[in-house]
């Protein structure tokens, strides 16, 4: 039976994630994902969707250690980072950047331990693209500071406030994984030929890089540098919904109850009230919009997604609009390299069949 983009048709069985769109759920491994991230490090997240369990102390104690020090590329990956085109774009540069590790040495290396030195080594790639993109010259890791501290280290050399830190921690542990989507699906493909982890992360950068599906919360972004202060949210929202304009962060196609997502990164923002400026405007803005929709589209029960709040601290962190693409990879590179370890324990090569309609 013909299904235009495969919509709706199970082509994998899977351990690792569950989408219900209806019920507005998300679950890693079973569990809600706000029980899979709330109290937990991105390390002990990663470590619970790569292996099924929760790290034991010791085995989180190696875990990050390990990752530290992933953080050192290998030379020949810096030499050509130094030689890649300014004015190409920082995901097509993660990709070549990707590719390049596949070295003979790194393919005797674990599919875990490839895993984990990938998820490493991709926002310290960012990072180090971004600056030599602007003639900057990049910043060394830091030993002292956790996998989303070190990130947002190595950006610009400041040291980060741990009110970034928390919600950026937060949204990465939130996008880590998010069932077949198209970048998953993509790097599952991949290794069902029996190619390699690098190859799936590959094809997944090339995926998570069209717009369709990686693309940048900047609408919203917009929609607050308008809004600016708490007094202007109504004003600017009624006459947006007047000139028939689409509220951007609102409505989802999955879910058709809140987005979880969002609904765990308000009760962050919530917590951290009063700490930055940016996130407080948003949680306000949340509310009004929310009224003034259901005022305006009474009965279409348009919900918050993950997208709003995202932008929120997107914009908080002063995170260039280049780098959200990849701050995305920087999370979903977990779920990927998941996705890679399943498929290869129990393989079967993707091979649908095509319909000719032609003359």
């Amino acid at each position: 039976m013909f299904q235009k983009g495969l919509k709706g048709v199970i082509a994998v069985q899977t351990k690792i994630a569950s989408v219900d769109g209806d019920k507005g759920e998300l679950k890693y491994r079973g569990l809600l994902v706000d029980q899979a991230v709330e109290g937990k490090t991105f390390e002990e997240t990663a470590f619970f969707l790569w292996n099924g369990a929760w790290p034991e102390k010791d085995e989180l104690h190696a875990l990050v250690d390990e990752l530290k020090k992933e953080r050192i590329l290998p030379v020949h990956v810096t030499a050509i980072a130094e030689l890649l085109p300014a004015d190409v774009s920082i995901m097509d540069n993660l990709r070549t950047l990707v590719s390049a590790f596949s070295s003979r040495e790194f393919g005797l290396r674990s599919p875990k331990g490839q895993a984990l030195a990938l998820t490493a080594a991709l926002p310290v790639m960012a990072a180090m693209l971004y600056r030599l993109k602007h003639g900057l010259k990049p910043i060394e890791a830091r030993q002292d500071l956790g996998h989303t501290a070190n990130f947002l280290w190595m950006l610009n050399g400041q040291e980060p406030l741990n009110v970034h830190i928390e919600a950026l921690d937060t949204y990465l542990k939130l996008t880590m994984e998010h069932g077949m989507n198209a970048s998953t699906f993509a790097a599952r493909v991949t290794v069902s030929t029996e190619s390699d982890m690098v190859a799936a992360i590959t094809s997944a950068l090339g995926t998570m890089k069209g717009p369709l599906h990686g693309g940048a919360p900047s609408g919203v972004i917009d929609l607050l540098e308008e809004i600016q202060t708490p007094d202007r949210i109504e004003s600017v929202i009624r006459t947006k919904l007047e000139h028939g304009e689409k509220i951007m962060g609102f409505g989802h196609r999955i879910y058709r109850t809140e987005d979880p997502r969002s609904i765990i990164l308000r009760k962050k923002c919530l917590a951290l009230q009063g700490e930055d400026e940016w996130l407080d405007l948003a949680t306000a803005a949340e509310t009004e919009i929310i009224r003034l929709l259901n005022l305006h589209k009474p009965g279409r029960a348009l919900h918050t997604n993950v997208e709003f709040y995202a932008a929120a601290i997107m914009r908080s962190i002063d995170m260039p609009p280049e780098l959200f693409t990849p701050s995305f990879s920087i999370a979903r590179i977990v779920g990927w390299t998941a996705h890679v370890l399943e498929q290869q324990n129990d393989n079967v090569i993707f091979r649908p069949q095509s319909e000719y309609i032609g003359n």
